[in-house]
C-alpha cells in the first residue's frame, strides 16, 4: 500500500485545496491529512484545529485526518510511515526537514498549482495585525 501524507493549515478549504488534495490522493492508496496545530497555525483567519478537523473530515477526501504536533513537525510522520509527502506549489521543506524525510525513504512530490485560489484572497473580510 502506498501511504501519501499532506500538510497544511486548510482554514478554509477552497477549490485549490480540493484539487491539491485529489491530485496528492492520486500519488497513492491512502491519503493522510495533517492539519497545523493551533499554535503553528499563525494565519490571521486561523480557525480552531478541531473545527478545520470537522471540516476536512466532511471533504472525506482523506482517508485519515490528524492534528499535527505543537513541537515536532515529524512526529506523525513517524507514525504514519508515509512513503510519499506531497508539497504544495507554495509549501517548502526546511533543509532539516528534507533530510530527514529522505533518510526516511519518503518520497517528496510537489503538486502543482491551481488556476489563483489563495484562501486570504477568498476571505471575506479584512483583518489587520495587531
Amino acid at each position: 500500500m502506498q501511504k501519501v501524507l499532506v500538510g497544511g493549515c486548510f482554514n478554509k478549504i477552497h477549490e485549490g485545496h480540493i484539487y491539491f488534495l485529489k491530485e496528492a490522493r492520486k500519488l497513492g492508496d491512502y491519503l493522510v491529512v495533517v492539519l497545523a496545530h493551533d499554535a503553528n497555525n499563525k494565519k490571521p483567519y486561523a480557525i480552531p484545529a478541531k473545527q478545520r478537523k470537522k471540516n476536512m473530515e466532511k471533504t472525506k477526501l482523506a482517508d485519515k485526518v490528524v492534528i499535527g504536533d505543537k513541537r515536532d513537525m515529524l512526529k506523525v510522520v513517524r507514525k504514519e510511515k508515509p512513503n510519499i509527502v506531497a508539497l504544495g506549489y507554495d509549501q517548502t521543506l526546511s533543509r532539516n526537514m528534507s533530510r530527514k524525510l529522505k533518510e526516511m525513504k519518503v518520497k517528496i512530490v510537489r503538486i502543482k498549482r491551481y488556476s489563483s485560489y489563495k484562501t486570504k484572497k477568498l476571505m471575506p473580510i479584512s483583518f489587520t495585525k495587531h
